[in-house]
């Protein structure tokens, strides 16, 4: 079982390394196929081995690190007169919240690469590369009422 574990860990470090990111089960998968490599087809990787596996090599499912972008300082007060100035017109023109409708656009990508990876313990950064996809886009439309 050690040697299974090793070959694994070499794994991980590598798809890590390339910036890659995976999901727990790719991993048990991967290990699934590492016994069976080695003749091992009782080998289960199941949930419980694979829970184990990584407290032994001290390793942690993460989220990917990245730069957002910052509320304004002044962002709650700015929301206030928004709110109110929506509601001083809806009463003025006498706009039911059934008719208030809002509708967006948002472009999504092709390549949506994983949040959650798995990374040694305490790492402080957690990069993850994309196959460059994420420039190849769709739209979808959302749209709400206010009356729900």
């Amino acid at each position: 079982m050690a040697a299974i574990e090793d070959q694994l860990e070499r794994w991980i470090s590598k798809q890590r390394a390339a910036g890659r990111s995976f999901s727990t089960v790719a991993v048990r998968i991967k290990a699934k196929a590492i016994a069976n490599d080695m003749g091992m087809q009782d080998f289960k990787a199941g949930p419980s081995w694979y829970f184990c596996f990584m407290k032994r090599r001290q390793l942690s499912i993460c989220t990917r690190t990245m730069v957002s972008q910052r509320l304004l300082a002044d962002y709650e007060e700015k929301v206030a007169i928004f709110r109110s100035y929506c509601k001083s017109k809806t009463a003025k023109n006498n706009i039911e919240a059934k008719h208030i409708i809002n509708m967006d656009k948002v472009p999504l990508t092709f390549d949506m690469p994983l949040t959650r990876t798995v990374e040694r313990t305490r790492t402080p950064m957690v990069p993850v590369y994309t196959t460059g996809n994420e420039t190849s886009s769709f739209i979808v439309v959302l749209g709400v009422s206010s009356d729900g």
